[in-house]
């Protein structure tokens, strides 16, 4: 008997793995597929000067970002495109990854797999927009009219996608907070009432990330955090609104009749 348990365990790991890879696979085929085409159109150096507009917009007239390494003017606009890429195929790489895990789920925790999806992918590139449209104007413009007058920056394109690479991960990151308080309290991992007890540490975990995330400046730290701590507050609020819910329709459950049957002996 052992030995045919064994077998089975093994043959399920087995399984399991080989599921695995096919998500993997599917989501990787996903995501080049789509640099494909960004690559073909509107290509390499379109999406990257989308990029740099923020940077080029904040430096004095006339200057422009530098290149010092040598692949480097090609390397940078590759890495960039497959970094939208991804963000376009985000959808699909997050809909395998569910898929792997679905099977193990009951029922009603399988019903959340689209919303889910969806929220994430949307709060993630809700992130990365606010990052790009009021982060890094707000952060360049200071950092610009900081520097001395004798000073000409002159920007390496490499640190800056590095930079904005992190960014753009560090806000994305950011902005699935509501998603994970949700399923946190969902799960029954936490509650709400917790939730709202350990507010005051919430709020100093925030500032110390964005103290190590962002730029040692005190703009940009304000900047992730005080998004961190109101998503948070959303994410709590959300997660009460669904259990009140939940312990209406338990109530209404537990107010039903209970349906009579027959029984055979007394016909």
């Amino acid at each position: 008997m052992s030995d045919a348990s064994d077998d089975s365990s093994q043959d399920t790991f087995i399984s399991h793995l080989v599921e695995l890879r096919t998500r993997l696979v599917r989501a990787v085929v996903a995501v080049l597929g789509v640099f494909v085409v960004l690559f073909v159109f509107p290509g390499p150096s379109a999406i990257y000067d989308v990029l740099a507009q923020p940077m080029l917009a904040s430096l004095p007239q006339g200057t422009r970002m530098i290149a010092t390494g040598v692949i480097t003017p090609f390397m940078v606009p590759i890495k960039v495109t497959l970094l939208a890429a991804f963000v376009l195929a985000l959808p699909v790489v997050l809909y395998q990854a569910w898929a792997f895990v679905a099977p193990g789920l009951y029922r009603h925790e399988q019903r959340l797999a689209l919303p889910l999806i969806l929220s994430s992918t949307l709060l993630f590139l809700l992130g990365m927009a606010f990052c790009y449209f009021v982060v890094f104007h707000t952060v360049f413009s200071f950092i610009a009219n900081f520097a001395p007058q004798s000073i000409t920056p002159a920007p390496d394109i490499e640190a800056y996608v590095g930079f904005v690479l992190t960014m753009f991960i560090a806000f994305g990151v950011t902005f699935e907070v509501p998603i994970a308080v949700i399923l946190l309290v969902k799960t029954g991992v936490v509650t709400v009432r917790k939730l709202r007890e350990i507010r005051g540490y919430v709020i100093v975990g925030a500032f110390v990330v964005a103290a190590v995330v962002t730029p040692p400046d005190v703009l940009s730290q304000i900047l992730l955090a005080a998004p961190l701590c109101l998503l948070y507050e959303v994410g709590v609020l959300v997660a009460a609104s669904l259990e009140r819910k939940k312990a209406r329709q338990t109530d209404t459950e537990g107010d039903l009749p209970a349906q009579v049957t027959d029984d055979p002996a007394d016909s």
